[in-house]
């Protein structure tokens, strides 16, 4: 059964945009998207959804997932996603997502700024238990 409401949709947008706005303020930010090798912008990306993964887990689902394996993966790529969206709204408005000149550029400044907004994202999901 999947339980992903627009409550859960406003939680994460929330608590994605709380940790995205300071984030992308930052030239620190935008230069590491720049220039992180692919490889460990990889990593970065994996290590965003590991995390999500195992903070849902053990707290947005209480370690049981036995008959919600759908809807716990479920929640962690929508919880990514948006926070990844939301990422790139700030860039956007801040004139730093150059998407029609360097679309690549702007994804690796997304995944560098969304991991920590991924984090925020799924943290205050879980504020309203399953």
């Amino acid at each position: 059964m999947l339980n992903f409401n627009l409550e859960d949709v406003s939680q994460v947008l929330v608590g994605a945009f709380a940790l995205a706005v300071p984030i992308s303020f930052s030239e620190e930010a935008w230069r590491l998207g720049e220039t992180l090798p692919l490889p460990n912008l990889l990593m970065l990306l994996c290590l965003s959804l590991c995390f999500l993964g195992f903070f849902a887990y053990e707290s947005v689902f209480q370690g049981n997932i036995r008959h919600r394996v759908f809807g716990f993966f479920f929640r962690v790529v929508v919880a990514y996603l948006i926070a990844a969206m939301v990422v790139g709204l700030v860039l956007l408005a801040l004139d730093k997502l150059p998407l029609m000149t360097d679309p690549l550029m702007s994804l690796r400044r997304v995944i560098v700024i969304a991991m920590p907004a991924s984090m925020g994202a799924i943290v205050v999901d879980s504020f309203d238990k399953e």
